[in-house]
């Protein structure tokens, strides 16, 4: 026969005595672990025939600990902390293989997605969700774990990550700039070409609209035949199609600029102020998994070229 290596009493017991010397009160303690305060009094009774001493003093209205009863307490609340901290850990842990991370819908489809598989052979058993909307989700009220977004310097959020900074070039397909009758060797010459514009709230004055990149380059009044998009992937696909010159996010278009299906006629990007940052809840500022993808992100922006290290934002 094998002897049990602990002879613990049952962890109700604990539980109750815990409840009943932090309140002072069977009625409390009963109340707070939904049961009868008859039921608690027993629960301590049984306590103290186990372990042979007087927990509490019962007087007419109030309890007060014995000196047992003060040892005891001292070391219940420690353990209980301690296996409290443990199986919240291992609980997140588990829970967190559920991920959701919320990001614009362009660089969902355009940089997130593709790059998702290396994430999932790293973790084989993670459950990614990606929650793509342009509207800018409450993190603190919604089931959300992480975050991209796109912010000027002076809207950044206190602790985000910067993910990689914005830098924007006209990019179209190659077949573009293979027609005689409309030369594509210069800004100016995008008066030949239909410009593609991305539609969306706060574009006006931002680089992403095209009089103000123009303007940059000391180019003005460019009257081009013009299609609207309000979804940045959709006008990348077109660009892709040979519909028309694209502003693009120089990280989004990568892969297209990659494989030749787009290219780059003017060179160079220009830098802007704005950039694309991580930001995560503060229910999850020190969760170990939230903290992995987190990393992963920016592991997969370093082999873009697009940042050297990530960057907190105080």
């Amino acid at each position: 026969m094998i002897a049990r290596r602990y002879r613990l009493p049952p962890l109700h017991f604990i539980q109750g005595f815990e409840a009943a010397a932090r309140t002072l009160s069977f009625t409390r303690a009963a109340e707070e672990l939904f049961l009868t305060q008859s039921a608690v009094s027993r629960q301590i009774r049984a306590l103290e025939d186990h372990l042979g001493v007087k927990l509490f003093e019962r007087r007419t209205r109030e309890l007060a600990l014995t000196a047992e009863g003060e040892r005891l307490q001292h070391i219940v609340v420690d353990t209980l902390d301690r296996l409290q901290r443990a199986t919240d850990r291992l609980r997140t842990d588990r829970r967190l293989r559920h991920l959701t991370v919320t990001t614009t819908v362009g660089l969902a489809s355009l940089w997130l997605i593709p790059r998702l598989p290396r994430f999932m052979r790293r973790h084989p058993g993670a459950d990614i969700r990606v929650a793509a909307t342009n509207e800018s989700l409450n993190l603190e009220q919604r089931d959300v774990d992480l975050a991209i977004r796109y912010f000027a310097p002076e809207a950044a959020p206190a602790g985000a990550v910067k993910l990689f900074e914005e830098e924007v070039l006209p990019v179209c397909s190659p077949d573009l700039t293979r027609r005689a009758d409309r030369p594509l060797a210069a800004p100016a010459d995008l008066r030949h070409q239909v410009l593609l514009h991305y539609d969306y709230p706060g574009s006006r004055r931002l680089f992403m609209e095209w009089d103000s990149w123009l303007a940059s380059f000391g180019v003005e009044d460019v009257s081009a035949s013009a299609l609207h998009f309000n979804q940045y992937d959709q006008l990348v696909r077109a660009a892709v199609d040979g519909q028309g010159v694209a502003l693009g996010i120089h990280a989004l278009v990568a892969r297209h600029l990659e494989d030749g299906t787009l290219i780059a006629p003017f060179g160079p990007a220009l830098h802007t102020s704005r950039a694309y940052l991580i930001l995560r809840p503060e229910r999850h500022r020190d969760d170990a998994m939230v903290a992995e993808l987190v990393a992963w992100l920016l592991e997969e922006s370093k082999r873009d070229g697009r940042l050297s290290d990530g960057e907190a934002i105080s």
